[in-house]
């Protein structure tokens, strides 16, 4: 595996991990805390987002605009159900859900949570480092590479894990941030 991929790799699981810190409630309220919610419809599970539109309303409340009047209910239920813990308020096809302010209870929790993400992360990337490294240890063994190469391209491959875990600690540290504050 280039280093290419390999970079290409850690930074996909980057990527992946702000968009499920999305889903984590911090101090001001994000359509992706209720976006991919599952909704049983019409004998399917639909996330709300194919079920309306989302949006804010300032400073801690989520409207869903819900497109057909007999989702609506459902849409609710499938809210209220959830791990948000969140009451769902019904005025015709909009669904308002005010968020409370968070107690320092639930901001541990939520802390919790985060560094559990980034550990799941972090081992993952842990994966792709040794299959990496397993791939050059076997090119080495078939003197694909020499031990000089094999050796700096394992350098290469920790300098590129090492880059994405300072990068993963400091998303994790702003997300704490953005918790506790």
């Amino acid at each position: 595996m280039e280093i290419k991929d390999l970079e290409f790799k850690l930074r996909s699981l980057l990527e992946s991990l702000k968009t499920e810190f999305q889903s984590v409630r911090g101090s001001r309220p994000s359509p992706r805390m209720v976006e991919d919610i599952k909704v049983d419809y019409f004998e399917q599970q639909l996330p709300i987002k194919a079920l309306g539109s989302i949006s804010i309303n300032p400073p801690r409340e989520i409207v869903i605009s819900v497109w057909d009047k007999n989702a609506v209910n459902v849409v609710a239920k499938a809210i209220e159900t959830s791990n948000l813990k969140v009451t769902a308020n019904i005025e015709g096809n909009l669904i308002r859900i005010n968020l409370p302010s968070l107690t320092d209870e639930r901001k541990k929790e939520l802390e919790k949570v985060a560094k559990k993400m980034t550990e799941d992360v972090k081992i993952r990337i842990r994966g792709i480092r040794d299959d990496v490294n397993k791939e050059i240890k076997t090119a080495e063994e078939n003197k694909l590479f020499s031990e000089d190469v094999a050796f700096r391209k394992k350098e290469e491959v920790q300098k590129s894990v090492d880059k994405i875990n300072v990068e993963t600690d400091k998303l994790l540290n702003d997300k704490i941030r953005e918790i506790l504050s």
